[in-house]
């Protein structure tokens, strides 16, 4: 059996729907018993021997080595997204190019495979995946991401497949901070030196001032987006600054970390309002660590989420991401970036390793 070259599309006629999509989800159907195969399909189909060769236009029949290098040569990354297609074929799924006319095809032009759930067919059903397939050296768009899975194909054509999604706060810490607070700003930190009682172990904000036999038990130093965080909210003064204890505040962060402070400070808040406590991340490479719940820092969970803060048109590069979820999966966290605008708006984005 062979295939007909048409304007980028293979078309197989004789007993080819029988034979490749009412069997095996190839293809989408063209009328009787014709099919339309795309041409990492068709490729797939000759790599296997199911087809013999597909006739291009000038009627050169191709085999699969000389089609492949014609695919190669006439799509953008046709070897790499033979590469996803081959193995997940090997693993046993029905899958789909994301193209007009498909099965499956969910009209963006930024997904590349529509894989079913295992069991199913082409168009049974929703997808279990949406795969994107880059190279290990492409520059990933954050703002693209989110409900698709990344196929990163690496130099040696290994593959590594991130799902990203969308990550839903669940946080219930309650405590809420007095009313009038009054700090030192000193440096990059703020010392509110008579934290009243919670303060830190309830609120898990900023970390006490102590040293063994002390004379002052109450003093908690904040760090300077916890102290902007506590400031916009109008519950904190700065002794000895005139103006509003914010603006010295942001000044000062600024100062210390340029816009990012912004950026962060956004975040902060953010978090903060949906009753999730955010930390320093630094241990772990990041911006914050997140804990859902606090009830006393006696008793205090592990933190749930690593955060990383990004501009809203940040790209990622592969190794970056696959670096962050790898170190984020070794210590039991949910690798988070918050895309952030000028304007202060997050936009959430969970990235994370799968095994289709």
């Amino acid at each position: 059996m062979n295939g007909q070259l048409r304007d980028g599309v293979v078309a197989v006629a004789g007993n080819a729907r029988q034979q490749f999509h009412d069997a095996r989800g190839y293809g989408s159907p063209d009328g009787g018993n014709a099919i339309s195969l795309s041409r990492v399909e068709a490729a797939h189909l000759l790599l296997r021997g199911d087809l013999d060769h597909v006739v291009d236009g000038n009627g050169t029949h191709l085999g699969f080595e000389a089609f492949f290098a014609d695919s190669a040569a006439a799509v953008d990354r046709f070897a790499l997204r033979f590469l996803v297609y081959a193995e997940l074929r090997d693993r046993g799924f029905y899958l789909s190019p994301a193209r007009e006319g498909w099965p499956g095809d969910d009209d963006t032009e930024w997904t590349d495979l529509t894989v079913y759930p295992r069991g199913t067919k082409p168009g049974d059903g929703d997808p279990a995946h949406r795969i994107v397939v880059v190279g290990e050296r492409a520059a990933v768009p954050a703002a693209e991401l989110g409900g698709v899975t990344l196929a990163v194909v690496d130099e040696e054509s290994e593959i590594s497949y991130f799902e990203t999604d969308t990550p839903d706060f669940d946080g219930g810490t309650t405590y809420q901070p007095p009313d009038a607070l009054s700090g030192s700003l000193l440096d990059d930190r703020v010392v509110v030196w008579d934290a009243p009682e919670g303060f830190f172990d309830h609120g898990f904000y900023g970390q006490p001032l102590t040293a063994r036999e002390a004379i002052v038990d109450s003093a908690v130093q904040l760090s300077l987006v916890e102290a902007a965080g506590l400031a916009a909210e109008g519950v904190l003064d700065l002794q000895g600054v005139d103006g509003p204890a914010v603006d010295a505040i942001r000044e000062r962060g600024r100062a210390v970390e340029g816009e990012r402070f912004d950026r962060r400070l956004a975040v902060y808040r953010t978090l903060r309002d949906r009753q999730v406590v955010p930390k320093t991340g630094f241990k772990f490479g990041a911006d914050f660590r997140t804990y859902n719940t606090v009830e006393s820092v006696d008793d205090l969970p592990h933190s749930e989420c690593l955060v990383r803060v990004l501009e809203a048109d940040h790209a990622f590069d592969p190794r970056e991401l696959s670096l962050d979820v790898r170190l984020a999966g070794g210590v039991r966290k949910r690798m988070v970036f918050a895309l952030t605008t000028a304007k202060g708006e997050v936009e959430w984005l969970t990235v994370s390793r799968v095994t289709p």
